[in-house]
């Protein structure tokens, strides 16, 4: 009597946490917003400042609702695709 009354309390806390581990799973992919600058960040870095800011101001936020991936190229062609 013992045993079933754990089985049904465990199950019940089982079904209690699966659908909270399924919204954390949801949660983590965000949508991304990459941005691949072939200068170097002192230059474009104000640029991308103001970018980021703006999407805060329209209710994107870093890392809450959005992700925001930078990339500098630094004036390198070797790494950039020929045409």
């Amino acid at each position: 009597m013992i045993a079933r009354r754990q089985f049904i309390t465990l199950l019940g806390s089982a079904t209690t946490a699966w659908p909270l581990a399924a919204r954390a799973q949801q949660l983590s992919k965000l949508p991304t917003i990459g941005f691949l600058g072939s200068a170097t960040p002192s230059s474009w870095g104000p640029w991308i400042t103001v970018f980021v800011q703006r999407l805060r101001e329209l209710g994107w936020i870093e890392n809450r609702n959005v992700a925001i991936e930078v990339r500098w190229g630094e004036g390198r062609e070797e790494i950039q695709p020929s045409r």
